[in-house]
């Protein structure tokens, strides 16, 4: 075996990776006692580490991947795009992928989202849709409007901008000095209901809070950010789709504008394109029941709108919008940009992932999916340690009764020696697993983790 083949190996990675990658989010010296894991390779839901182990992604590899890891028909759609334009400048400049791509958004948007604005991750998408609301209201002679309002334990990106609507208290404690604060309102999230109190009335009783927060305020408030149906980073927090239309009622009656994070929940993952579409629903939102839906004034999309592939994420807002910043002069112009802004490579991935979504009919296809995992978990589910069993959409989480203070390190390490992937939240499990995943595959990803369970509790 070369040099080179031994410096690739599992342990030969692992220790090049240790001394020159900064990983992120993490404690390094962590890593001492839960060692990273080398990947070599992606097929399908499953990941390959050097010894030729495999692993089921059950998060989609941070929530991004929808299709499976070397999807055959993204990878033709970017061999084929390398071919004929890598990348150019959008400011002065644009390609067809790009055009393309917002002309697809906006058929499949919600009602009135026609202009798309690009970057490149989750967290520069909060931060234009933050900046552009403000810049919006400076340019229509109302300069006071610079304020934000979050849900509790929200989260919605680590730049100095997202930071400060993200409610995190570890981020906050760190970087709290450098961001101006905003104020939270109470999370809907449905387990914090009372006892007897339906998801839908303590929906409701959290948007009469957010009522009296707006009267009080509209007029310093620019936006009300949301992640609409599921907070992510809170722990895969649920809550009612009467929310939704409650927040946006009271977003126009206090005349301040409403941005939907769905970085992590559109493009199909509650069970829709876009979990706005889904307010409001029947009784629990597990999946789209014919709600009207609602047209948020700032949509934030990004990880699965390629796939999975590259880095790429998007704004879309409304034309009223649109056109206050429409002018002679720059200063009234939207003042942002990235280099990478709109990258014909990522913008190919974005639309060969909405042709699979439309030739191969997935969101019907994961109803079926949906349904049969929750029949099968039903052991996880009335497991004596499980509390909190949720679902909506190809998202699923219960929090784990656990005697061990480092459940979250204790139950990754563990679900490797099971060939899963798994990256709890605090006592939280959740499986977010990419669309193609097989009835066999969730057979053995709720097996697995019911022994995963037995074990930790």
């Amino acid at each position: 075996m070369s040099d080179k083949a031994h410096q690739t190996g599992n342990n030969g990675l692992l220790a090049r990776s240790l001394a020159a990658v900064w990983h992120p989010c993490s404690q390094m010296k962590h890593y001492e006692k839960f060692p990273l894991l080398p990947i070599a390779r992606g097929s399908g839901v499953w990941l390959h580490d050097y010894d030729n182990k495999r692993y089921l992604d059950a998060v989609s590899s941070w929530w991004v991947n929808l299709f499976g890891h070397c999807n055959p028909r993204i990878s033709a759609a970017l061999r084929d795009q390398l071919e004929t334009l890598e990348h150019v400048m959008l400011a002065g400049f644009t390609h067809e992928p790009v055009v393309q791509l917002s002309e697809r958004l906006r058929e499949l948007a919600p009602k009135g989202l026609g202009h798309c604005f690009y970057a490149s991750d989750g967290a520069s998408a909060t931060e234009i849709a933050l900046k552009m609301s403000a810049h919006y209201w400076r340019n229509s002679g109302k300069p006071d409007k610079v304020q934000f309002l979050s849900l509790e334990n929200s989260y919605h990106g680590e730049t100095l901008g997202a930071l400060s609507v993200t409610d995190v208290a570890l981020f906050r404690t760190a970087y709290g000095a450098l961001i101006r604060q905003q104020a939270t309102v109470p999370s809907p999230d449905w387990c914090k209901a009372a006892a007897g109190e339906s998801a839908e009335a303590y929906a409701l009783r959290c948007a009469d809070a957010l009522e009296q927060h707006l009267q009080q305020h509209h007029a310093q408030l620019a936006a009300f950010i949301i992640e609409p149906l599921v907070q992510g980073a809170a722990g895969m927090a649920m809550y009612h789709p009467i929310y939704l239309r409650r927040a946006r009622q009271l977003c126009d009656e206090y005349d301040v504008h409403l941005i939907a994070d769905e970085i992590a929940v559109g493009m199909g993952r509650t069970g829709t394109m876009f979990a706005c579409e889904q307010a409001p629903t029947l009784s629990r939102p597990t999946f789209f029941q014919g709600g009207k839906g609602i047209t948020p004034d700032f949509l934030c999309l990004s990880k699965g709108i390629t796939g999975g592939y590259l880095p790429l994420s998007v704004v879309m807002t409304r034309d009223e919008i649109y056109q206050a910043f429409y002018g002679d002069e720059i200063k009234s112009g939207f003042l942002h940009s990235h280099s990478y802004t709109g990258n014909p490579l990522a913008c190919r991935a974005a639309l060969a992932t909405l042709d699979i979504f439309t030739k191969d009919n997935v969101l019907v296809k994961n109803r079926s999916k949906a349904a049969y995992l929750n029949e099968i978990a039903i052991p996880l589910h009335e497991h004596r340690a499980v509390r909190n069993w949720r679902n909506t959409g190809m998202i699923w989480a219960f929090e784990v009764q656990s005697p061990h203070a480092d459940f979250a390190q204790r139950c990754f390490a563990l679900a490797l020696e099971h060939e899963l992937l798994l990256r709890p939240i605090g006592n939280t499990i959740y499986f977010m697993p990419p669309y193609i995943i097989s009835e066999s595959e969730m057979d053995l990803l709720v097996s697995r983790t019911l022994r995963i369970v037995n074990q930790l509790s």
